[in-house]
């Protein structure tokens, strides 16, 4: 069984299309190279934030071919599995791993809210699907299936579970989490506004969502917290707040991506319905906060 080095940042990168729609692999391969270039610690493909669940099978296949290529070994690239059946989801995983994919990253069952049961029969059937080690996420807040830190001890006893990417919205969990298994699993933050409480309580990493506008602050802060420079981390912290709000909410694909084309990381904010490019007051809002950012974009210091 292979297993990744679960620590750091890791891109939730965006998923890109043309004006009609259509994919835009070499507009999501440009996005990936500049959180290469910033030097993050892995790639998240085709998740929430890559609209995977607008994503027919094969663009998804199309998607995490392109990342593999672009990634080129610089950094592993974990692949969201959120299908709709668990069968579906162990296909999938199936099916990436022949690819060539390194991690996976699993999400419980979509359009269901399965109970605990369930969820962790859900879960085990994907790990017996493949070999690859797995982050699970959990995030009840948008999908409404809670994975408790009891759930998580339960399924330590499966060694394909590495990592947890820990979305509930509450910063207490991370610790029962941590009090419950030891350091059995690795913890990523998945709030982007919760980042640096996260890692200053021990996380392990962030998957990242504002990161794909702003890389290089995004792996600034990851380490400048993990050094122990507190007080540089809460700078840069205070200053990127706004931005980081712009990830906790239903509207978290098209904020970023406004944010990456203000910021000069992508072409365009086009989404696929039935989601739209923001637009009126709300755009503007946005707008502000973003050219608010850089305007006052910090100098980072040395790390």
């Amino acid at each position: 069984m292979s297993t990744i080095d679960w620590s750091g940042v890791f891109p939730a990168v965006t998923t890109k299309f043309k004006p009609d729609q259509s994919l835009d692999l070499a507009a999501t391969a440009r996005g990936i190279r500049a959180q290469l270039e910033a030097g993050v610690d892995g790639i998240i493909a085709i998740g929430s934030l890559g609209e995977n669940q607008v994503l027919e099978r094969e663009e998804k296949l199309e998607v995490v071919r392109c990342a593999l290529e672009t990634c080129a070994g610089r950094a592993p690239l974990v692949v969201t599995v959120a299908e709709r059946s668990t069968a579906a989801a162990c296909r999938f995983a199936e099916e990436v791993a022949r690819l060539g994919a390194q991690g996976l990253m699993v999400l419980p069952g979509m359009g269901y809210v399965a109970d605990r049961r369930e969820t962790l029969a859900h879960y085990r059937s994907v790990a017996q699907a493949t070999e690859l080690p797995i982050m699970v996420y959990n995030n009840p807040v948008s999908y409404r299936v809670d994975i408790t830190p009891e759930m998580f001890a339960e399924l330590a006893d499966e060694p394909r579970f590495q990592a947890i990417k820990e979305s509930s919205d509450d910063i207490r969990r991370q610790t029962d989490i941590r009090n419950l298994t030891g350091e059995r699993y690795r913890i990523f933050c998945g709030v982007d506004d919760l980042a640096l409480e996260s890692l200053l309580l021990g996380a392990d990493g962030w998957v990242a969502g504002l990161v794909c506008a702003f890389p290089h602050e995004t792996v600034a802060l990851y380490r400048l917290a993990r050094a122990g420079r507190v007080q540089e981390a809460v700078r840069l912290y205070h200053w990127f707040m706004p931005l980081l709000h712009l990830d906790v909410s239903t509207k978290l694909v098209q904020n970023i991506k406004l944010a990456e084309v203000l910021a000069g990381l992508a072409d365009n904010d086009c989404v696929r319905a039935p989601r739209l490019p923001l637009a009126g007051e709300e755009r503007a809002r946005v707008e502000a906060i973003v050219r608010k950012a850089l305007a006052t974009r910090p100098t980072l210091p040395a790390l």
